[in-house]
């Protein structure tokens, strides 16, 4: 399970530094791909595989289960670390998640998240205020105990 957070620079040739607490859960090989909300999803290639299996399961015959499979699956190439636990963020991801030099990886259980510095200090300020709302929402009395 991936979890926490750590900030990053991405170089002057387009790599990151993958967290070494990550790196092994990734595998030798693993996914990228668009997320929503302006990040980029990784995702080791097991559990990618789960996910596109989901998508093949949805109605062909529905519009947004196409629209999402052609986000999803679009923007998704395979990646592997360099020797150094860098990855190399194809320019296309870079620009749809405005990656500019300063990131924030975060592990979001099954998945990492690559967002831009500034895009990630913006989604906090705002959920933060949200959260007790959100989380009042999701779960039901009696669903979660502390």
């Amino acid at each position: 399970m991936f979890l926490g957070q750590y900030h990053h620079t991405i170089d002057e040739k387009g790599r990151l530094i993958i967290p070494s607490k990550y790196r092994d859960q990734l595998g030798s090989s693993f996914v990228i791909t668009r997320g929503i909300e302006n990040c980029i999803y990784v995702y080791p290639e097991e559990t990618f595989s789960r996910l596109v299996t989901q998508l093949e399961a949805l109605p062909f015959t529905k519009k947004d289960a196409r629209r999402f499979s052609r986000f999803f699956l679009s923007g998704a190439t395979a990646a592997e670390l360099d020797k150094q636990g860098r990855i190399l963020l194809p320019s296309s991801l870079a620009t749809y998640a405005d990656l500019k030099k300063d990131c924030i990886i975060v592990g979001v259980g099954e998945r990492l998240e690559i967002w831009d510095k500034d895009a990630w200090d913006d989604f906090m300020s705002s959920a933060a205020d949200e959260m007790s709302d959100i989380a009042e929402g999701l779960f039901q009395e009696g669903d979660y105990h502390a």
